[in-house]
């Protein structure tokens, strides 16, 4: 069943702008030493606090954001101390259910994960999933079926669903096109990405917001969003994800779709914070260094986004509404 059109939340004028520091298996590989998933007490306590002063660059930001709405995305895996921060801020906050890291769909918490997204409070439950037509048939039905159980309930606890799509090519499909991944973004990926979209909507998963990869021209930025309001969806809005692409892409990519009706905003993560924690963690940045870098970045893709969408200075909605 499509949700209905009163669920809509945000508009051009009035974007979500999320900071996305939900990383958890990735930041812990690749900036922290963890192997395997399994952090030291020592690693843990770093990559709690690395998100807590990520957060701290954010709530500096907040009296500068242009218009729209901040939000975070976090976990509660090393984010419990910011999601708990987040409720006494004007902020949209998302929350994972998905386990980090892996190929197909799993949940962080297995049958408990109700339970534990209720004790969060989020505005948004967030998805992270991988698809392609191409994948095979059953493993694409077995995760149709557990996103479809996570919707039900997720509609027991009234939490909308935030669904992040990520759409890998296979190596037939980058092969067709001599392995140019920028090519495969503009000419092959969108197609793809609507008909996900509508294998997932004609297995009864309707999320409230789509989170989807950059797209290369404002043609396929509405195609994707016809499919994601196609058969009365009209209160499902798009929201544009960072992919740890370098600024110069993220920049093209915001050109690309805030203009477009329908998208209404982005989650960036890496591309704001990464750099800024790694250097924490080499100790070449002091905690306050970090923080403003943070903000800053943050800051950069906020103004772009809103002068690219058209929202005016002032418009800010209220996160709770």
């Amino acid at each position: 069943m499509a949700l209905p059109a009163a669920t809509a939340r945000f508009s051009a004028a009035d974007p979500l702008l999320l900071l996305a520091m939900d990383h958890r298996e990735s930041l812990g590989r690749t900036v922290f030493g963890v192997e395997h998933d399994s952090p030291t007490d020592e690693q843990r306590a770093a990559m709690v606090r690395a998100k807590q002063l990520v957060y701290a660059g954010l709530r500096m930001a907040l009296p500068s954001v242009p218009a729209g709405r901040p939000g975070v995305l976090v976990d509660q895996r090393y984010g419990a101390p910011v999601i708990d921060a987040a409720h006494g801020d004007p902020v949209v906050l998302a929350v994972p259910v998905e386990r980090s890291g892996r190929p197909w769909f799993e949940l962080e918490y297995g049958d408990d994960w109700q339970r534990r997204l209720r004790a969060a409070r989020p505005d948004y439950a967030k998805v992270l999933v991988r698809d392609n037509p191409a994948f095979p048939h059953d493993l694409r039905t077995r995760q149709f079926e557990a996103l479809r159980r996570v919707g039900r309930g997720l509609s027991e606890l009234a939490v909308p669903l935030l669904y992040e799509l990520l759409v890998p090519g296979t190596d037939d499909q980058l092969a067709a096109v001599g392995g140019d991944t920028d090519r495969y973004d503009r000419d092959v990926r969108p197609d793809l990405v609507v008909s996900v979209l509508a294998d997932n909507q004609a297995a009864g998963i309707e999320p409230a917001i789509w989170k989807i990869e950059g797209l290369e021209t404002a043609d396929a930025a509405r195609a994707v969003v016809a499919q994601a309001r196609a058969g009365g969806r009209g209160g499902v809005d798009v929201i544009l994800l960072g992919r740890d692409a370098p600024a110069q892409r993220l920049h093209h990519w915001i050109e690309v779709a805030a203009p477009v009706d329908g998208f209404v905003g982005f989650a960036i993560g890496r591309s704001i914070w990464d750099d800024a924690v790694a250097a924490h963690r080499r100790g070449e940045l002091d905690d306050e260094a970090l923080s403003r870098q943070v903000r800053d970045r943050y800051l950069d893709f906020a103004g772009r986004y809103c002068a690219a969408s058209g929202a005016s200075a002032g418009q800010r909605g209220d996160p709770a509404s």
